[in-house]
């Protein structure tokens, strides 16, 4: 009878492993490495977490998180670039991916050779927001109170080269403002120091921000998307703001290096934009302050190019030292 037990649980094994999706070549049967270029804690480290977690269960394989941090990203980047094209090493990034290519004095990958796009898995809006004893309660009111006062005012922003810091020098080109830009040493310090009044008016990914919005501590005045952020949908967008391109996000992209195959391609891209769907994904996207996206490999090729095009454009006109 022990003969018929081993050939009960054998099917049931059997049964357990055909509910699991399986790719070209029987992708994935074993483990994949899921590169982040942060350090842990961080929200490209939580959401990587999250997908690679997703991805476990619904693929039937171990999808692990190795954290490489330092040079912006570039160091986790690079260690992506050069590993096989196979779908077992996959490497999810924030925006520093646009923005790298052109802020660094030695290129350090091309964002269109070295890697090849999955989708856009999720993306947060920018967020513009002034301390309470600022008198404008809407972006032109802003532009005009900056414009009235030349030099009276600065604004903070988390760092060289992020997203929110090009937001900032865009929207001071754009209006041609006389104001001051304040970088920190991340998005913490910054808008401590627009709390505190130092700094009074800042840029700043939204999701570390949100709760100083909602406390009353800093007033927001617009979200730099077309669409109204679920985390924040009492502020405006920089477009019902009136502004044009003036938009701005924090991404979470997912890439495979160059050279990865197109069935490859096409079935993460299906497992992934699945994933991105799950209710309770979608329950911890909005707690992080990011919106699921998961768009198809040649739209996040597209949206790459776009995203590429524009950075470089800004930290040409704003005469952004290159990091050497």
């Amino acid at each position: 009878m022990r003969w018929i037990g081993r050939f009960i649980c054998g099917i049931a094994l059997l049964a357990a492993g055909a509910a699991f999706a399986q790719g070209p070549g029987g992708y994935p049967n074993h483990p994949v490495k899921v590169i982040v270029p942060f350090a842990a804690g961080g929200p490209t480290d939580v959401m990587a977490r999250l997908v690679a977690l997703k991805l476990s269960e619904s693929l039937g394989q171990q999808f692990f998180v190795e954290n490489h941090a330092g040079a912006g990203g570039n160091i986790g980047m690079l260690m992506a670039a050069k590993a096989a094209p196979d779908g077992y090493t996959i490497v999810i990034v924030s925006s520093s991916y646009v923005v790298n290519p052109s802020l660094y004095a030695k290129k350090p990958y091309d964002p269109y050779k070295d890697f090849t796009p999955v989708t856009l898995a999720a993306a947060s809006p920018n967020i513009l927001v002034v301390h309470p004893s600022i008198e404008a309660k809407t972006v032109k009111e802003l532009i005009d109170l900056i414009k009235a006062n030349p030099g009276k005012y600065s604004i903070a922003n988390p760092g060289i080269g992020t997203t929110p810091h090009l937001a900032s020098e865009l929207f001071k080109l754009t209006f041609k403002l006389d104001v001051t830009s304040v970088p920190f040493n991340g998005a913490a310090p910054a808008i401590q120091s627009a709390i505190a009044g130092h700094t009074p008016i800042a840029f700043s990914a939204l999701p570390p921000t949100a709760p100083q919005v909602a406390d009353g501590k800093l007033r927001g005045l617009a979200v730099t998307s077309a669409k109204r952020s679920g985390a924040l949908p009492q502020v405006p967008t920089i477009v019902e703001a009136g502004l044009k391109e003036q938009e701005s996000e924090t991404m979470q992209g997912v890439l495979l290096p160059g050279g990865a195959s197109p069935e490859l391609v096409k079935f993460l891209n299906a497992a992934i934009v699945k994933v991105m769907q799950l209710p309770d994904v979608k329950q911890k996207c909005a707690q992080l302050g990011f919106d699921p996206v998961g768009n198809t490999p040649d739209e996040f090729k597209a949206y790459i190019k776009k995203e590429v095009d524009k950075w470089s454009g800004v930290i040409r006109d704003a005469k952004i030292p290159q990091i050497q």
